[in-house]
C-alpha cells in the first residue's frame, strides 16, 4: 500500500480508504460483476492492446476488458476491493495485474497504454486535475482516454452519487485539463436509469472520450 504524501489523498467522495474498505467488506459485492454499460458500449468495438483502469473498485470493468483480450493493469487504494476483483478475475479465468496504490500517487508507465480509463473518480477539483494529467500521460499515441462519473447537475437533477458538490464535474471541466495532443471524440451529460424501490429514477453522469494523436 502507498504511503501518501497528502493527508487528503486517501480520500475518495468524501470517504477514506477505511470507510471504503469497511463499504466493500460489508456486501459480497458493492456494484454489479458486470461491466458499465456506458463504458462497455464505448470500447467494444475497439481492437484489444493494453489498458489502464484508474480507481477500478471490485475490478467489474477490467475483468470485462481482460475477458475480451486486453492486457489489463487496474489500480485501487482498497485492499479490500482488490482482493474481491481478484476473487472475480479468477472466477471468470482471466489474469489483471492488480496495483494496491492511490491513483494521486500512482505513476504508470508513460506512453503505454492503448486505453485509459477513469470511472467514478470523485476527486475535489485539483486532484481530479493531477488524475487527469496522470492518465493523460499513460496514454499511448493513438491511443483513449475514457473518463466518465457523476455530473455537477446530478446533485439538483438527479439521483445518487455524492452529495458534495466539490467531488462532481462536468465533461467541460474535464475537456479544460486535456492536453493539446488529444483530440476529443466524445464530450457530453448522459442520462442513465437507475433502480430505486418504487421503479427507476435518472442519473445524470459526465462523459469524455478523447484520443492522443501524438
Amino acid at each position: 500500500m502507498t504511503e501518501h504524501q497528502r493527508p487528503e489523498s486517501s480520500v475518495r467522495a468524501g470517504f477514506a480508504r477505511d470507510d471504503w474498505n469497511a463499504r466493500y467488506a460489508a456486501k459480497e459485492l458493492l456494484w454489479s460483476a458486470e461491466p458499465n454499460r456506458l463504458f462497455a458500449s464505448e470500447v467494444e468495438g475497439v481492437v484489444p492492446g493494453r489498458a489502464l483502469d484508474l480507481a477500478c473498485g471490485e475490478g467489474r470493468n477490467a475483468v470485462w476488458l481482460a475477458e475480451r483480450g486486453w492486457r489489463v493493469t487496474a489500480v485501487d487504494f482498497s485492499d479490500v476491493a482488490l482482493g474481491k476483483a481478484a476473487e472475480l478475475a479468477a472466477s471468470r479465468g482471466v489474469g489483471v495485474d492488480w496495483v494496491s496504490a492511490d491513483v494521486l500517487d500512482y505513476e504508470p508507465e508513460p506512453g503505454a497504454y492503448e486505453l485509459v480509463a477513469v470511472l467514478y473518480l470523485q476527486l475535489p477539483r485539483g486532484e481530479l486535475a493531477h488524475a487527469v494529467r496522470t492518465s493523460q500521460a499513460a496514454v499511448a499515441p493513438g491511443g483513449t482516454l475514457f473518463v466518465l462519473g457523476h455530473d455537477t447537475t446530478n446533485l439538483t437533477e438527479g439521483h445518487g452519487g455524492p452529495r458534495d458538490a466539490a467531488v462532481l464535474f462536468t465533461p467541460e471541466d474535464v475537456v479544460a485539463m486535456l492536453g493539446d495532443d488529444f483530440l476529443v471524440e466524445r464530450s457530453e451529460k448522459v442520462r442513465r436509469l437507475v433502480p430505486v424501490e418504487d421503479g427507476e429514477a435518472t442519473a445524470i453522469d459526465a462523459l469524455v472520450r478523447a484520443r492522443r494523436l501524438r
